[in-house]
């Protein structure tokens, strides 16, 4: 039987290791956009870097609304699902700060600078989900 999570067990969850996430963001259009992201948490909200004329980045501008998605594909599975509204911002020092923390999360620390600088340059953007509602369950295959 699963085991429903609180939020705040979710998100220990979540970045008890470095799981690629996927982002989901609305088109100009109205159409669902999935991608998946590298996450770093800043207490209770989600950090992560995109490009400003990526679909992320064009999509966050018109609507701030997201869905993040962590799951372990391994049996007997597990997710936490997080919604939220996004900010931005283009501040280069915040950029590279945040970039070098996530890079080093999924690359390790001695690459965490190289991701900084490699993530933290003009036109990159640092986007700052606050979550609304976060919900995740352990073990739903059992």
């Amino acid at each position: 039987m699963a085991t429903d999570l609180t939020p705040a067990q979710a998100l220990d969850w979540a970045f008890a290791e470095p799981r690629t996430a996927k982002l989901a963001t609305v088109t100009a259009d109205g159409a669902p956009h999935v991608a998946p992201v590298w996450v770093a948490r800043d207490g209770d909200r989600l950090v992560f870097n995109t490009g400003a004329d990526t679909v992320k980045g064009r999509a966050l501008a018109r609507d701030p609304r997201v869905s993040i998605c962590f799951d372990d594909e391994r049996p007997p599975f597990s997710f936490v699902i997080v919604t939220g509204t996004a900010e931005t911002t283009d501040d280069l020092d915040v950029v590279r700060r945040w970039a070098a923390v996530i890079g080093g999360r999924y690359m390790g620390a001695e690459r965490a600078e190289e991701f900084g600088e490699r993530n933290g340059v003009p036109g990159e953007l640092l986007v700052t989900v606050t979550p609304t509602k976060v919900r995740g369950a352990l073990a739903i295959a059992d």
